[in-house]
C-alpha cells in the first residue's frame, strides 16, 4: 500500500480508524438513479418521481434502453406554476395518480420518490403519500422517501426505498422460528444462485428484500438474522434492528473469500456444522478461484485509486487486494459506516489509505500525484482523467452489474481487466 503524496488537505496516515475526512464539492450521481436497478426488482411496483424536468431528462438518459419497454418508473413534473403557488399540488398529483392507476392497474405499491427537499418542492411527500392511500388503497399501497441529490448520493436512494418498506413489514409471530433475511437489491439470477446454497445447506426459512412481488413483504422481530448483501444500507439495517432483526456481520459476498465469508457467517447462526459447510461452498469456491485466476495476469501488481461513489469501494479494494494482488493507493467512499464494513478493514491492510467524504479538487491532485494505473470513479470524472492518460473504470458499472456470489466473482475481475484491454487495442489500432 502507499500513503499518498504530503499535498495540502491530506494526512499522512489516514487508515481506516482514522480516515481523511472531507467535506468539499463532491461528484456524484443523486439517489433517483437507485431507480433505476430498483424498478426491475418488484414487479408490481412502480416509482413515481415527484421533481422537476431535469430529474425527467436524468432518469430518461440514465434509463435510455426502457424507452421501448413499459417502464416501471415516471416523473411527475413541478413545473413554475406549482413552485410559485398558482396551483394546488397535491390536485396536480391526484390527476397524474389516477390518470396512472388507470392506465396500470398491475400497480400494488406506488412509490413517491421526491427529487428536491420539501422546501423547494413545496409538497410534503409523506402527507401526500397518506393522501393517495385513502384515495386507493387498500389495492394499492404507497411509500415515499427522498431521492435528492442535495440529501442523498445515488445508493442511498436504494437505502431510503428500504427503509421506508421496512416499515411496512409485518412483525413475526411470537413463536417464530429463526429465519434470515438477506437485504440488498440482487439480480434475480444472483438471488436464485444464493437461495439454491442456502436451501442445500438447510439454512431458513429466508427471504430476500426487496422481495420481488411488494405482497411477498418477510416478517421482522426478534429471531430475524440480518445478513446485508450491500454495504450502503444504513438507515435500512437501523430501522430493522430497531423492529428486533439481529444483523450479523461479514464481509460482502464479492469475489471468492468474501461470498465465503458471508455465507459461514449466516451458516454459524443458524448451527450449520463446517463439515456440511465445506462440502457445499467447495465446488462453488473452487469455480470462483479458477475464474478469478484467469485475471490476475493482467491486474497483479496494478495500483488502483478509488473516488467516492457508491459505497462499494472497501469491499472492491478487499477484492482486487487480496484476490488479484492489486496495490490499493486510495479507498474514497462518501461515507464510512465503520460497523458494517469492520469485516472488510480486517482484510485489508492497517495503512491503507482511506478517504470520507471528498473535496474533489484536492482528490484530484492526490490522485494525479500518485500516478495510479487505474482509477474507479464517477461517469463526471472518468473523461477528464481519461483525456489526462488516466485509465478509469465508472463505478456505477459495479451497481447495475450483477457481482455477487461464486459464479459472478470471474466477471467480477473481468470488468476491472477491460480498461486495459481497451488500452492495448487502442495501441495496436494507433
Amino acid at each position: 500500500m502507499n500513503a499518498p503524496a504530503n499535498l495540502p488537505g491530506t494526512a499522512a496516515d489516514c487508515g481506516p480508524a482514522q480516515p481523511l475526512r472531507q467535506r468539499g464539492q463532491h461528484e456524484v450521481f443523486c439517489g433517483l438513479t437507485s431507480i433505476i436497478w430498483l424498478h426491475r426488482k418488484m414487479q408490481d411496483a412502480f416509482f413515481l418521481v415527484v421533481g422537476s424536468r431535469t430529474c425527467a431528462h436524468l432518469m430518461q438518459s440514465a434509463a435510455g434502453v426502457m424507452i421501448f419497454a413499459e417502464p416501471r418508473f415516471a416523473t411527475a413534473v413541478i413545473d413554475e406554476r406549482d413552485l410559485a403557488g398558482m396551483a394546488d399540488v397535491h390536485e396536480e398529483l391526484d390527476k397524474v395518480v389516477a390518470k396512472l392507476l388507470s392506465r396500470r392497474p398491475d400497480i400494488r405499491l406506488l412509490v413517491l420518490v421526491g427529487s428536491c427537499p420539501s422546501e423547494v418542492i413545496k409538497l410534503d411527500l409523506a402527507k401526500a403519500a397518506e393522501r393517495q392511500g385513502a384515495l386507493h388503497g387498500p389495492a394499492v399501497r404507497f411509500l415515499h422517501y427522498s431521492g435528492s441529490g442535495i440529501e442523498t448520493t445515488f445508493t442511498q436512494g436504494e437505502d431510503n426505498f428500504l427503509a421506508a418498506l421496512v416499515e411496512n413489514l409485518p412483525a413475526e409471530p411470537a413463536d417464530a422460528k429463526p429465519s434470515l433475511i438477506i437485504a440488498g437489491a440482487l439480480a434475480d439470477v444472483v438471488e436464485d444462485q444464493f437461495r439454491r446454497i442456502f436451501e442445500a445447506l438447510g439454512l431458513g426459512p429466508i427471504s430476500f428484500l426487496p422481495p420481488r412481488s411488494s405482497t411477498a413483504l418477510p416478517h421482522v422481530g426478534p429471531n430475524t438474522r440480518l445478513l446485508l448483501a450491500q454495504p450502503f444500507l444504513g438507515e435500512m439495517a437501523k430501522t430493522l434492528e430497531r423492529r428486533g432483526a439481529r444483523h450479523l456481520m461479514a464481509p460482502f459476498p464479492l469475489g471468492e473469500e468474501g461470498t465465503t465469508a458471508w455465507l459461514k457467517a449466516a451458516a454459524d447462526a443458524f448451527g450449520i456444522e463446517p463439515g456440511r459447510f465445506a462440502a457445499i461452498t467447495g465446488p462453488g469456491r473452487a469455480r470462483a478461484k479458477l475464474a478469478v485466476e484467469k485475471s490476475r495476469p493482467t491486474l497483479e501488481g496494478k495500483r488502483i485509486f478509488f473516488f467516492p461513489d457508491s459505497q462499494l469501494e472497501p469491499a472492491m479494494a478487499r477484492f482486487l487486494h487480496r484476490e488479484l494482488g492489486c496495490d490499493i493507493v486510495e479507498i474514497g467512499t462518501p461515507f464510512l459506516h465503520r460497523h458494517h464494513l469492520a469485516g472488510e478493514f480486517e482484510l485489508l491492510p492497517d495503512n491503507v489509505f482511506v478517504s470520507e467524504g471528498q473535496d474533489v479538487d484536492r482528490q484530484l491532485d492526490r490522485c494525479r500525484a500518485q500516478k495510479p494505473d487505474l482509477v474507479v470513479c464517477g461517469m463526471g470524472l472518468a473523461n477528464p482523467l481519461e483525456a489526462e492518460g488516466i485509465a478509469t473504470k465508472w463505478s456505477i458499472e459495479l451497481v447495475f452489474t450483477p457481482v455477487q456470489g461464486y459464479e459472478q466473482a470471474g466477471d467480477l475481475a473481468e470488468l476491472f481487466v477491460r480498461p486495459f484491454a481497451r488500452r492495448e487495442r487502442l495501441k495496436v489500432s494507433a
